[in-house]
């Protein structure tokens, strides 16, 4: 069973969110900025901090950024809303190919999906699909009404950022 889930973005780059069966999630966008400059913006964490948290969380922040891309390193994102504790997201790179594919665990609990984001050259613009594999039905369901959700406006803030750093 494919469907699609939401849409978002200009008609050119738009973000498109796929469930795949019963516990895939496939997002695609296609920026326009080469692999390289893409894989810098998910790989280096004072420009993956720059976008990652949807603005529409006001008042929640990044609080420490901890990333070891490369295939065995590990990641460790603390987030805080105001004064009222953290939550924090952690896992290991099962697989990094610079400017080509990252793929990490999600180990915050045993829901967690195992998550691959693939960098495709299109003519010096990038194809980028973001896959998660969910180990439940229900994991994915909870993923599709919570963090799932923010990636169109995620991605968006990513262009942003990209037209930004391209220049």
């Amino acid at each position: 069973m494919n469907q699609q889930v939401s849409s978002a973005g200009g008609a050119q780059n738009r973000t498109s969110v796929e469930r795949r069966g019963d516990r895939e999630l496939i997002v695609t966008r296609t920026f326009d900025a080469p692999p390289s400059t893409v894989y810098t913006a998910w790989s280096q964490p004072e420009l993956f901090q720059r976008w990652w948290i949807p603005k529409s969380l006001s008042g929640v922040s990044l609080v420490s950024c901890d990333m070891d891309v490369r295939t065995g390193g590990k990641y460790r994102l603390e987030f805080g809303a105001g004064g009222s504790g953290t939550m924090a997201f952690h896992g290991k790179y099962l697989e990094v190919v610079p400017d080509e594919r990252i793929v990490w665990t999600n180990d915050e609990d045993e829901e967690g999906a195992i998550t691959t984001v693939t960098f495709e050259d299109q003519g010096g613009r990038t194809l980028l699909t973001f896959h998660e594999v969910y180990p439940s039905k229900e994991a994915l369901e909870e993923a599709l009404q919570g963090s799932a959700a923010g990636l169109p406006e995620q991605l968006d803030q990513l262009d942003e950022l990209l037209s930004g750093i391209g220049e």
